[in-house]
Order: structure tokens, then sequence, then C-alpha cells
């Protein structure tokens, strides 16, 4: 682990990775609620409901109760929206239930932050039981990027439930998107000994064991995705991980078979639709990847989604070798976005824009003017994302300025982002903050510290190829070819995957 982020990561669940947690566990085994209860789940007097049996609720309505449950159940199975709503209906049955209000806004922060239930969710935050204000303040601090409130909720929660599969899923993902692979794993596969037909964790397992921080096994991604297929048989969302789980291993057939398997269980899956256009411009069957976006712009049911999907169809024309006119149009599709006040949208478009500029100087540029942009909130963008895009946003104008021999334009930026990560701790952040170091230790030929600084940052193809290259021209030809390996298998319809197989292309080159 990157030495700057090691300070904060040594507080998170250090019981949960020594033995003595785990070793007395039984064999595999599903619990059903009641056991659950009775071997010992810690348990309230007098408390309303139990949320999946198990953590006390201050909620004495049933419908709450079971409209939180599967408002979690979405959630886990990546149906946000469907969570939000869910959440929404449970703080409709009981007004005063903190949870219902952290769960919708925890729910929402995936799609469109909502700031009114983050802050209704901390004022009820004194009603709850002592266990449901543990997992509302976790919710409610991830979401002020208040950290070590949300690792110590957590930590807690954990040692109370050690065996609760849903407390570990969300701390498991948490850790995922913060990019903390082998932790994120190792409470995975713990869930799945509890629950081995667990889909949330079959799902997620399926793009970690492809791509994550270690050596990529595409077979046991593909047969826990299968797995995770045999459980939800009704569900979309498995054929539609199998379908971009096989692009990302280069089985373009495979894909195209599960997005439409998807599509076939619900007709109108955007994610799966997107996929048929995607999978088709990786292939070069332009024509009908343009035809599968349109569907997708046709199906999209808010304006993010359809700008998104209007976003990957402009890309196609790079992927053609026709520059000018994707640039034209990414030009024309950032100007819709900002009229319609999407600002997640907004930044995707220009910071496409940006890395596919023709010169280094037209990109920094924009990359400046993107700077700009992100300098104070913006309405409809969470906080935490503001500070990832920020990041991302330095960490390209380091790549960028660091190839084209500009170090102090470079230096510049690696300064700023170790301000950032130093605010945030964000791990997300701290390992752009590495990976924009690493580019410009490369640049002044220092290949030890360059290899120790990219490795940080193991999600983002271009930086992936940057680490490539210094272990090869450090000799270390061995490992070199370990990095490309994984780096084969961040093949997505992306501008970094563009510009990772299309060298000639860019300001950077």
């Amino acid at each position: 682990m990157n030495r700057f982020a090691a300070r904060l990561w040594l507080l998170i669940f250090p019981s949960l990775f020594t033995s003595t947690v785990w070793g007395q566990a039984s064999s595999p085994h599903v619990e059903n609620t009641a056991t659950r209860a009775a071997a010992g789940t810690p348990h309230i007097a007098g408390a309303g409901q139990q949320l999946f049996g198990a953590i006390p609720l201050s909620t004495r309505s049933v419908e709450a109760r079971r409209l939180l449950e599967q408002a979690v159940d979405n959630y886990e199975n990546a149906i946000y929206r469907g969570s939000a709503v869910l959440a929404r209906r449970a703080a409709e049955a009981d007004p005063q239930s903190a949870l219902a209000y952290a769960m919708l806004s925890f729910a929402s922060r995936r799609i469109m932050p909502d700031a009114a239930a983050l802050a209704k969710a901390k004022s009820l935050l004194p009603a709850a039981t002592p266990d449901e204000q543990l997992l509302v303040r976790w919710m409610t601090s991830i979401q002020d990027r208040d950290l070590l409130p949300a690792i110590s909720s957590m930590n807690d929660l954990l040692q109370r439930y050690p065996r609760d599969k849903h407390i570990l899923y969300m701390t498991a993902e948490w850790l995922y998107l913060q990019e903390d692979d082998d932790r994120a794993r190792f409470m995975m596969e713990a869930a799945l000994q509890i629950d081995p037909n667990f889909p949330a964790v079959l799902n997620r397992l399926g793009y970690v064991y492809i791509s994550g921080s270690g050596t990529p096994d595409p077979a046991k991604a593909i047969t826990s995705l299968k797995r995770y297929a045999e459980v939800e048989p009704a569900s979309p969302n498995p054929q539609d991980s199998l379908g971009e789980v096989s692009r990302m291993a280069s089985d373009d057939s495979a894909s195209l078979e599960h997005y439409t398997a998807a599509l076939k269980i619900d007709p109108k899956y955007l994610p799966s639709q997107e996929g048929l256009g995607g999978t088709r411009m990786l292939m070069g069957d332009f024509t009908n990847a343009r035809k599968e976006y349109d569907r997708a712009i046709q199906l999209a049911e808010n304006p993010f989604d359809e700008l998104d999907a209007k976003y990957t169809q402009a890309l196609i024309y790079f992927w053609e070798g026709r520059p000018a006119e994707g640039r034209k149009a990414l030009s024309t599709l950032a100007a819709e976005a900002a009229s319609k006040k999407e600002p997640n949208a907004q930044f995707e478009i220009l910071l496409g824009a940006a890395m596919l500029a023709a010169d280094s100087r037209d990109e920094l540029t924009r990359l400046n003017a993107l700077s700009a942009f992100l300098e104070k909130p913006l309405t409809g963008m969470s906080e935490a994302d503001r500070d990832i895009n920020r990041a991302t946003v330095l960490r390209e104008r380091a790549r960028i300025a660091s190839a084209n021999g500009r170090v102090d334009n470079a230096s510049e930026a690696v300064s700023q982002l170790k301000d950032l990560a130093t605010v945030s701790r964000d791990q997300v952040v701290v390992n752009a903050y590495e990976s924009a170091r690493g580019f410009l230790l490369f640049q002044q030929r220092d290949l030890s510290g360059a290899t120790d600084a990219l490795a940080a940052d193991p999600h983002s193809p271009l930086v992936v190829l940057q680490l490539a290259l210094a272990q090869e021209k450090a000799g270390n030809y061995v490992i070199a070819k370990e990095t490309r390996n994984r780096l084969k298998y961040q093949r997505a319809p992306t501008v970094e995957w563009f510009l990772v197989t299309h060298p000639g292309t860019g300001a950077s080159h």
C-alpha cells in the first residue's frame, strides 16, 4: 500500500483480518433470522422491528421495515434508483425513521445526491436505537467525507454483527469503491461463507476476480457470475454482468449473447442496451454500435442517462478515425449538458473532450477550465464525486505535462493533488495523487519511485500502461509482463482504453 494512505487505512476493521474473527465460524451455511437472533445477536428490549431479524430499529412500522429490507436488497444488487424509491416509501411509512432517510441518501448518492434526505437522517439520529445509530452514522459520514466516524461506526457494527452478510457486503462494497480490492475480496468471500448463494457478493466478486489488484482470473470471474445468474434467473443484471466481464475478457460473441439475454428478461434494461453498443464499438462494428446507442437514448429516463449514452456514441467517431467530427460532437453535447444543468454528465463530456484534444496545449487549457468548473460545490454532484473528479483532472494534467516536458506544470498539479488528498482522505483521491507523482517521477528518470507510485492506482488503464513502461525501462520484464496482462482485462468503451489502444492519438503522444 502506498505510504500516504497507510496511516488512515490501518484504522479500518483491524480485527476482521485476524484469524479469531472467522475461527469461530462453523462450516458455511445460511442462517435464518430466527436462529441468528437466538444465537446471540444484540437485541434491545422494546425495539419495534429488526432489520433482517438482526439490527434493532426504532420504527414500529412493519411496512417501513419491510420496505427498508427491500431497499437494501435493491442496493446490494446495483438497482440504485429502485433502492432510493423503496427507501423513500419507507420514510413515508415512518417519517421518524432515521435509517429510512439514511438509506434514501445512501442509495441516491449513486445516482443523484439527496441533500435533504441526508440532513433529515442526521436530525433523526438521536431517536434511533444504538445499533441503528451506528449504521446511520456510517452511511451519513461516508457522504460527508468524514471517514474517521465512518470507520469507527462500521468497526463497531462488524464487532457486534460479525456474521451479518448485509453488513459485511456493504462494508466490502465501500472498500471496493475505495479501490481497496484485497480487503474487499476478503470480506466478500467471508460473506459468501455465510451464504454461498448471496447474489450481491457473487456479482461483485465477478468483477474483483478479473479487474482487482491481483492476478486476473477470468475463468473464476465467469464462474461466479454464472452462479449469480442461477441464483437470480429472473433478473437482467446477472446477464448484464456476464456481458461486461466477457467483453473485458475479449469474448465479444459471449458479451453480445449475454447482453441480449438480459434484454429478453427486461427489454428496457438500459445498461445492457448500452453494453451492446459498447461491445459493437470495440468490435469495429460502428454502424450497428450507433443503432444500439440510439435505442439506449430512447430508453433513458433521466438527463444523465441520456447524455451518457450520447457521449459514448460520440466516441465512435474517434474509433472510426474521424477525430474532428468527434470533437465537434463532444462540443455540442457539452453545451446540451450545461443547458440541462447536469454537472456529472457535463464533467464526463468535458474531460473526454480534453483527453482527446489535438495537442497538449489545448488539452492543458481545457483541463484548467475543468478544474475551475469543479472549484466550488455543484448542485447535483456529491462532494465525494467532486473530489474524485478534481483528482482525475489533476492526474491527467500531471500525465500530459510530464509527457510533454512541462515539469513545472506537472509539479504544480501534483502539489495541488497532495493538498486535496490530505483534506479528503478518500482512497481514490490518494491513489490519483500517487500515480500523478509516478508520471512526474518517470519524466525525471526516477524509475524506482515511479513504479512504486504508479502501482498505487491499478484501475486506470493509462496509469497501468505507464507502470508497464517504467518496469520495462528498469529492466523488470517479468513483472512488466504481468502488468500488461492486468491491463488487457481493463478493456472497455472508454476514452482511456481508446488512448491505450491508439497510441498515435491524443495530446500525450
